[in-house]
């Protein structure tokens, strides 16, 4: 069993990144930001078509998932993403996929033992 499904801190923060990863909006500022760097809201509301409150709100659901911070530079605020919470989550996917992967694999053993000794054959 994977720690996200146990509970607990880890879980809660792959739960709050898969959240804010589920709107596309949220995703296209992650690409801009990991394409630029560090970007303001205005600047990220230029390349999309959303407003810069629009921006500021998503901005926040990225903040409070650990994916992305700001940080003062005079007036403006300029965000960056922060990837050790994707990696958390990147770690708990995999997790899940060995999971699978072994159960796969299992299925696949089963399959093949009974296909080469079939058993007893019933008659009719």
């Amino acid at each position: 069993m994977t720690d996200a499904r146990r509970g607990g801190a880890e879980a809660e923060a792959v739960d709050s990144v898969l959240a804010a990863l589920a709107d596309p909006t949220r995703r296209r500022l992650l690409d801009l930001l990991a394409a630029h760097g560090e970007a303001t809201a205005t600047t990220l509301a230029e390349r999309l078509p959303v407003s810069r409150q629009a921006v500021v709100k998503h901005l926040a659901h990225l903040d409070a998932a650990g994916l992305v911070a700001g940080h003062r530079v005079g007036r403006e605020v300029r965000y960056a993403v922060r990837p050790a919470a994707l990696d958390a989550t990147a770690r708990w996917m995999a997790a899940l996929a060995a999971d699978w992967d072994r159960r796969l694999a299992t299925v696949k053993r089963v399959a093949e033992a009974a296909e080469r000794d079939p058993g007893p054959q019933q008659r009719d």
